[in-house]
């Protein structure tokens, strides 16, 4: 795969520029996103940014859905050199915090109430602890609502066109960085993956040549745009591919079907729940979706006959697993010839355009097909995390990212997950860090001891189960828990669906509890309950 040379304001301007009225990105309302349109929205935005003494190198947070705003946004802050910081708009003040404070955050975007929460008030508390924080964007928000902030400035006025020279672009440089996510980890503190224009740029090219992607192409886009999936397969790639995207700002399986007809959407990367319903839904309705023609999953366990199930309903669509994550997007692509159904089910998708080794815990390789973790290196590989450490802790000493995840690799070049190594449970492709639910769950006065692990859940793969000892043998209920929860600002997908009391939690020799004991337990509860 050829190395990228442009960057996505490159991009952006090139088509403002040779095609101004064509779409790069459908809207479910109002008008769709033009490339001249957003690359005037954008550099407006960079103007004011600008103004406001922003400069190359600093941090610009988001937190916003999967609105056209966030296109203007990121082109604004590549054109400045600024780096882009996509917060997922379910966090909350635990969460938000923290991500805002670690990655030194001068200038944050938010919406202003939201599905009923207020964004500006969540600011409001927790700005005396961001000293970094210079300037809070709302976007969309009503400025004559009650409560709405007189201190905070709007986006709307950004954007407005004014009779002032727009600032140089800065010189492309592509090994530098570029965005910042924040996943969790085995730890409990969330880690800054630091991704360049290049490495994002070769992730979403890995897609474009694995999938076959060109003109006429249409991605629907459900994911978040502040995930990996929806950055660089929503936003980025409908500037640097021929492949249209189609934003949805919520999941919906009805509207889904619907703007799937309107757009003639012809792919879609998301979580498995996503495949599932949209399976259900054209089981029930008698629907064949005839422009779909991939559907690529992962995030969560896909069941084999989910796979086999819409290559049934739909009329023309194959469905398939990959396996990617934050740090190392898209390492596989699936499998889309119609032979290859078998291995669509039941492997985790073939490995295209990385380097990818099995080893034992000593780190030695292992011989084809023996179950291993599994490691990754590639160009799309992430340049590091935030802090050297975690880094050094991660990449081993031949650039090989350690992924945490246990499996082996097939005749046909296919990567089958087996288990996890990593202490994280996968909900609804969200990655959520058990460490940090037990951290939050130790500060109750009432619980001695607390072990949070994954357990099956029938729509979102995994779920939160939380093991607790109680101090003098207390009860403990799920109201009370999910009381002290709200309290703690942690964000609601990281509540724990159950909780199981017990006398004492099973420990190894050395203290530590087993988790692989305790997951068994979870897992016989919920089938038992079945």
């Amino acid at each position: 795969m050829r190395l990228r040379t442009k960057n996505l304001a490159d991009y952006a301007q090139e088509r403002a520029l040779n095609m101004p009225e064509a779409v790069a990105i459908y809207l479910e309302d109002g008008q769709h996103i033009q490339f001249a349109s957003i690359f005037n929205e954008a550099l407006a935005l960079a103007t004011s940014l600008s103004n406001l003494g922003l400069k190359a190198g600093d941090v610009i947070s988001f937190q916003l859905p999967n609105w056209r705003e966030t296109v203007a946004l990121d082109i604004a802050a590549v054109w400045l050199g600024l780096v882009v910081n996509p917060v997922i708009p379910i966090y909350r003040d635990h969460e938000l915090a923290f991500i805002l404070a670690d990655s030194r955050c001068r200038c944050l975007f938010i919406p202003g109430v939201y599905r009923g929460y207020d964004f500006p008030q969540m600011i409001a508390r927790l700005s005396p602890e961001l000293p970094d924080l210079e300037h809070v964007i709302t976007v969309r928000d009503d400025p004559q609502r009650e409560g709405a902030p007189d201190t905070v400035l709007r986006y709307e006025d950004l954007i407005e066109q004014r009779d002032e020279p727009v600032p140089a672009k800065q010189p492309t440089d592509m090994s530098a960085v570029k965005v910042v996510m924040y996943t969790s980890g085995t730890t409990g503190r969330a880690k800054a993956v630091r991704h360049s224009h290049q490495s994002l740029a070769r992730a979403i090219d890995n897609g474009v040549e694995g999938w076959g992607l060109g003109e006429g192409d249409v991605m629907l886009m459900p994911s978040p745009v502040t995930h990996i999936t929806g950055f660089a397969n929503g936003i980025e790639q409908a500037f640097i591919s021929d492949c249209k995207t189609a934003f949805m700002e919520r999941w919906d399986v009805d509207l889904a079907v619907a703007y799937i007809d309107q757009v003639s959407a012809t792919g879609c990367v998301s979580a498995t729940p996503f495949l599932q319903e949209l399976v259900e839904k054209a089981q029930r309705d008698s629907l064949d979706l005839p422009s779909l023609r991939f559907f690529a999953c992962g995030g969560a366990s896909v069941p084999p006959n989910l796979i086999t199930d819409a290559h049934k309903v739909f009329a023309n669509c194959r469905a398939f697993r990959v396996y990617g994550c934050t740090e190392a997007p898209l390492i596989t692509v699936g499998f889309r010839q119609p032979e290859e159904e078998t291995l669509a089910a039941n492997t985790d998708g073939r490995i295209n355009n990385w380097d990818v080794l099995i080893v034992d815990d000593e780190g030695q390789s292992l011989a084809q097909g023996e179950d291993g973790e599994i490691l990754v290196k590639g160009p799309a590989l992430m340049l590091g995390y935030g802090e050297e450490q975690q880094t050094r802790q991660a990449i081993t000493d031949k650039g090989y990212f350690q992924t945490g995840d246990i499996g082996h690799i097939t005749p046909e070049g296919a990567i089958v997950i087996t288990d996890r190594k990593k202490d994280i449970i996968i909900r609804g492709g969200e990655n959520i860090s058990a460490r940090e639910i037990e951290d939050v769950l130790h500060r109750h006065d009432m619980i001695s001891e607390a072990a949070v692990v994954a357990m099956p859940h029938a729509r979102l793969g995994e779920g939160v189960c939380a093991f607790l000892v109680m101090r003098d043998s207390a009860t403990f209920t799920m109201p009370e828990l999910q009381a002290f929860l709200q309290e703690s600002g942690l964000a609601k997908q990281k509540w724990p669906q159950r909780i199981e009391l017990s006398e004492e939690l099973g420990k190894t020799a050395s203290g530590k509890v087993r988790k692989d004991v305790l997951r068994q337990q979870a897992k016989a509860l919920i089938e038992s309950e079945a």
